[in-house]
Parts: structure tokens; sequence; C-alpha cells
């Protein structure tokens, strides 16, 4: 967005006028070019559909460009850009999202270092092929892998953290990319895109006082296919007997329950405390290390992709884009 001085009113950005409005992009040494929806939305309004036509757009100019940049809000960057890391599957370019806290036409915004520095990581070349291969987000100076992220702050310009995975960039006065977290391609397989995601989801956080009528109305849901529990700590849930027992009716009805803590970081340890001991014997998928905003993507994204009721808990717990340890 960029600000109308005269009215003070924010409105779209022209992208056409990218390198006119920031001439240091000339410095880049790449030729840009933009696509926009034909209306801006804001990301609370981001649904499958935009994730659907954002894919899309990647796949049909992806044999024009050597990298993409998808300017998207704040607010739900990470859901998007773990979904397109799922979507778009045998990746062997850049796809970078960025945005920022102020508006581009602010006078302390952080827009136009993370758009310069997002298209700079994007036309990064060794030897003639792309260094990052991979959905990242960069915000603040850091390059991260985008289904790694979540958002920490509402208000600081530092408002993603990759707590489980480190940075695989960072800018200072010099670009330094760390290769060695670099996710690696498998094989020589073409770009494919995978549109189908499955919004028969949901997410059930735990807290002290969660009564059976909550969780009954969740797991209850007509149609309902998977669900996010948010655990605490390594993983662990309340013993009453009515959780554990409408949790596994639940999993034994046909519903995919996966383990994910509420910590910004760390692992769920299913096993470890006496508290998670019934999740394992129920078969609870585990979820490791990934963020909610990723298991709930994934999640999505297998059911969409038809995954066999049978391989979905070992497909689920397998690391198909690095998102997960």
């Amino acid at each position: 967005m960029v600000k109308d001085y005269s009215t003070g009113v924010l409105k779209a950005f022209d992208f056409k006028k990218l390198v006119k409005n920031i001439p240091e992009l000339n410095q880049l040494g790449c030729r840009i070019n933009s696509i926009s929806f034909k209306k801006p939305i804001d990301s609370s309004n981001m649904n499958i559909a935009h994730w659907v036509n954002i894919a899309g757009i990647i796949e049909k100019e992806y044999a024009r460009y050597d990298g993409f940049v998808v300017l998207h809000g704040s607010d739900t960057m990470s859901y998007t850009s773990s979904a397109i890391s799922y979507m778009l599957e045998n990746l062997d370019k850049p796809v970078i999202f960025t945005g920022s806290q102020l508006p581009i036409g602010d006078l302390r915004t952080d827009a136009k270092e993370n758009l310069i520095t997002s298209i700079q990581i994007a036309a990064l070349q060794e030897g003639g092929k792309p260094v990052i291969r991979e959905v990242g987000l960069y915000f603040e100076y850091k390059l991260y892998r985008a289904n790694r992220t979540t958002k920490l702050n509402a208000e600081h310009f530092q408002a993603f953290a990759s707590l489980n995975y480190p940075a695989i960039a960072e800018s200072g006065v010099h670009l330094k990319v760390h290769h060695e977290y670099l996710l690696r391609r498998q094989g020589r397989k073409s770009l494919n895109v995978h549109t189908p995601m499955d919004d028969r989801v949901a997410i059930l956080k735990l807290f002290p006082g969660l009564n059976r009528s909550v969780v009954k109305s969740v797991l209850a849901c007509p149609g309902l296919q998977a669900v996010v529990l948010e655990t605490y700590g390594a993983g662990n849930a309340p013993t009453q007997d009515w959780l554990l027992t409408d949790l596994e009716n639940a999993i034994k009805m046909g519903i995919h329950v996966v383990n994910v803590t509420q910590c910004p970081g760390g692992s769920v340890l299913m096993g470890q405390y006496e508290t998670s001991e019934a999740l394992q014997r129920m078969h609870m998928i585990d979820g490791r290390d990934i963020t909610a905003e990723a298991a709930i993507t994934k999640l999505m994204y297998l059911l969409g992709s038809q995954v066999s009721h049978k391989s979905f808990k070992s497909i689920f717990e397998t690391s198909l884009r690095g998102e997960m340890s």
C-alpha cells in the first residue's frame, strides 16, 4: 500500500511504476515485471482461492523468469507461504514472500528495504543457476524458510521468527547466504503445481478450563477430516477421561489429529511425559517441530491430494518441503 498525501488514505501501489518509485532497483542488473490482482485485498481476507491464484501465476510464468517475489500482507503471510511451498512440488527457483509493517510511502517504512533485498535474493545466481530453490520469507534483514515461520509481533519491524530453523540468508553490509541450511532438491523433476486444497480442517487449542461441549462441537463438525491439536509444552494434554475418549473416538472415526505444541519454539515429544503417553497410544500424528501454520496448510494439501487414510500419518510425519525436522 502507499499513502495518498492529499487525503492521508492508503491505496494500492501501482507496481507498473515500481522502478520509477524505487530507482535503486536499476542497480540490481535484472529485468523486473509485475503482476497484480485486479482488486488488492487485505491479507486477513486471504483464502484458498487466492493461494490457487498465486500458484497459478507462478506456474504460468515459471519458464519466463529466474525468480519470483510475492508481496503479501504480514498477518497471514506464514499461512500463504507455507501453503505455496506444498503446492509447488519440485520447485527449482526462488519464490520469496515479503511485505512490510508500514506502507511504502511512510517516512519510516520498512517496505523499501524488504522489497529491494527480496528482489536481489530472487535474482541471485551462482554458475548460472539460482542459489535459492525454495519458498522463502524475507523480513527485516533475514530470509527464512517460509514454512518454518510465524508472525510474533504486530508492531516491531522484526515481525517474523523461525525458532526451530535458522535463517537461510542474512542481509547486512553483505548479503550472506547460509548454504548449509538451504533446501536440497532431489532429482531433476519438473515443477508440479498442486492446486486441490481441502478446507475441511480445524485447529483446537487446549487451555485450562476447556470444556467438553467445546471439544465435541469441533470434533463433530460435519465433514471434518483433520484437526491440529495445539497442546502444551512438549505435546502434553490434560488426562481427563472425557478428553482422551473424545480424541480417541475421533481418530477411530477417521479424523486425522496432529499433535502440535503451542510453544513458538521447541518440539512435540510424545511419551516423554505421562501427560502425552495416552496421545501416543492412540496413534495421534506427531507434529514434532512443525508450526501451526505449516501444519494446517499441510493437512489441506494432503487431503486435497487424496492421500490414503492408511498412509496419511506416515506421510504427514515425513518432511516434504523442509517444514519439520
